[in-house]
């Protein structure tokens, strides 16, 4: 799954964009996640974890 999935996913589910630089940075309810840019790579599974338990959100 790539950064662009994972956004769309957060998006969806009331996450905003806070900022990006190298990473995309989205925010809610004072909760702060940033999901790295990689282009059309996959992100690593472990990351993908992190951001699923940051966020509460079941990203596959």
């Amino acid at each position: 799954m790539d950064f662009r999935q994972v956004v769309k996913i957060l998006l969806a589910d009331g996450w905003v964009i806070d900022r990006t630089t190298k990473h995309c940075i989205l925010k809610k309810k004072g909760k702060t996640v940033p999901v790295p840019m990689h282009g059309a790579r996959d992100l690593p599974i472990g990351t993908l974890k992190s951001i699923e338990r940051i966020t509460g959100v079941k990203l596959k």
